[in-house]
């Protein structure tokens, strides 16, 4: 088993992720935007947070043009898993890979703290086991607000593709606990296959006791379990 991590110019944060799979006895490999011809010897892809090419244009807007991304369309074809975190998941989004957009938070300013997500029920199998899981886990983005028109916010209600959803420590979606602003508090989505989860906080960084928080790793040992599968 063999887990590529995206590593466009930019992003910072693929040896967090790195180091949660080492901890988890996985082996990994750093993908950079050329590497078309190891792309599909991966079973899955997480795309790593950071601010891939300086966030020029949009975050993740030249990212989404890389050579690379061909491969990772192929790969959500194939069903196999993919994982995009901050970054990654605006990535996702500039693809069309999953729906909306990731726009700037509504106080303008770059957010970088501790959170609360409820997870909400999906048909994922990378969500197995955590319905209703609050998680304390980081964010840290100028970009992280999701947007989409009312009708496909409600399409993703009804589909139940809304992954992750803002929330205080009791697991109560609030407006103050909605820091970026997001609509419907959302923080993760799903797609209708399941296999690609696209989030903004960081569970790579709230993955071991001492950052204050494991919950993150939830999120890993549920995609190695199907990985194993």
């Amino acid at each position: 088993m063999k887990i590529g991590i995206t590593k466009f110019p930019g992003t910072n944060n693929e040896t967090d992720v790195a180091r949660v799979l080492k901890s988890l006895e996985v082996d990994y490999e750093y993908i950079f935007p050329d590497d078309v011809e190891i792309f599909q010897e991966m079973d899955a892809i997480v795309l790593a947070g950071g601010f891939s090419y300086g966030d020029y244009l949009r975050p993740g807007a030249i990212a989404a043009h890389s050579a690379i991304i061909n491969e990772l369309k192929d790969f959500v074809e194939k069903e196999r898993f993919i994982i995009g975190i901050c970054n990654g998941f605006q990535i996702l989004c500039e693809t069309n890979i999953l729906p909306g957009i990731l726009t700037t938070n509504t106080s303008t300013r770059f957010i970088s703290k501790w959170v609360y997500i409820t997870t909400e029920e999906t048909t994922s199998p990378l969500l197995d086991g955590m319905k209703d899981k609050v998680l304390k886990i980081p964010i840290a983005h100028f970009d992280g607000r999701y947007y989409d028109l009312p009708e496909k916010i409600k399409e993703l209600k009804q589909s139940k593709l809304i992954a992750f959803r803002y929330c205080d420590n009791e697991g109560t979606t609030t407006q103050e606990s909605n820091l970026n602003g997001s609509l419907k508090n959302i923080a993760g989505i799903v797609n209708k296959k399941g296999n690609v989860l696209g989030l903004m906080p960081h569970p790579e960084r709230a993955s071991f006791n001492y950052l204050s928080s494991e919950d993150g790793k939830m999120i890993f040992t549920n995609l190695i379990g199907e990985l194993k599968c």
